[in-house]
């Protein structure tokens, strides 16, 4: 779409204005989405909104890569234990492994690592014993993964 040019005499709301009634006569907005409101709608918005949105919308994390490979360990431990496959839940426990050494030879900032490569063979024994259906019970969150 070409945007016109502005009027000599036109202020910029009353081109704004001009704008928009234009689009709505030519139909742009019809085909637009509709249902979901827009998230700032409702008060003024929380301090620190955008930033928190950029978080959730490019998930990422806020957290300091200590205590993000924590979770990141955590999540990877349940996703392995719902695997068929032993090769996939090696995989998976191996490139963990791989993100925590990596952060434990390079990590300067924020509080110190304190994670140890995770046992492969004891995880993948535990996985066996849960498909044959004789598993010990799983870690709570206090213990280490």
């Amino acid at each position: 779409m070409d945007v016109p040019e502005r009027k000599a005499n036109e202020n910029f709301e009353a081109y704004v204005e001009r704008l928009i009634r234009e689009a709505q006569e030519d139909g742009e907005f019809d085909r637009l989405p509709r249902g979901k409101p827009l998230p700032l709608t409702g008060g003024p918005p929380p301090e620190g909104w955008w930033a928190k949105e950029k978080l959730r919308r490019e998930n990422l994390s806020d957290l300091p890569a200590s205590i993000a490979i924590r979770h990141e360990a955590e999540r990877t431990l349940a996703e392995a234990m719902r695997e068929t496959d032993e090769r996939l839940v090696r995989e998976k426990l191996d490139a963990l492994n791989r993100k925590i050494r990596k952060l434990n030879a390079t990590h300067v900032a924020g509080p110190p690592t304190t994670l140890a490569p995770l046992d492969v063979e004891a995880i993948v024994a535990r996985w066996r014993e849960r498909r044959r259906g004789s598993a010990p019970p799983e870690p709570s969150r206090g213990e280490r993964p």
